[in-house]
């Protein structure tokens, strides 16, 4: 069994959701491992990972907007905010979603499906450099 690993580092420009499916395949693809798994981490608490629908961008938009309505950035609702309005906001999004994912490999490519991308879903509303662990096992 072959492994590899690698820490990507990520600036979404913006709160949202952020299609990183070209970075992962393009390192997947150059790894050489033909058959295995890959193991997304990211190694933040108020930014998340998600696999959704990349076909469609209204899907995106209404997923932000949910979010944005279920977890409002009201300091009044509270005691964390050290950061400013969308601090605990951010901590409860990134609760609430992923900040793991294993997806499967086949001939050196992700096995997602026909519609599904990967995307690093920003919940502050300014840009922050984000780490994000790529580990692939296989063969």
């Amino acid at each position: 069994m072959k492994q590899a690993q690698t820490i990507i580092a990520a600036i979404a420009p913006h709160q949202g959701l952020h299609d990183i499916t070209v970075s992962l395949a393009d390192w997947v693809a150059a790894q050489g491992i033909r058959t295995g798994l890959l193991t997304v981490f990211i190694r933040h608490t108020s930014a998340s990972l998600v696999i959704q629908e990349n076909w469609d961008a209204d899907v995106q938009r209404d997923i932000e907007t949910f979010f944005g309505e279920l977890v409002p950035e009201d300091p009044s609702r509270y005691r964390h905010n050290s950061e400013g309005p969308d601090d605990m906001p951010a901590h409860i999004k990134g609760a609430m979603t992923d900040v793991q994912l294993t997806i499967p490999v086949a001939d050196n490519a992700l096995l997602l499906g026909q519609y599904q991308g990967v995307y690093l879903f920003e919940h502050r509303r300014r840009p922050r450099p984000r780490q994000i662990v790529l580990h692939l096992c296989g063969e």
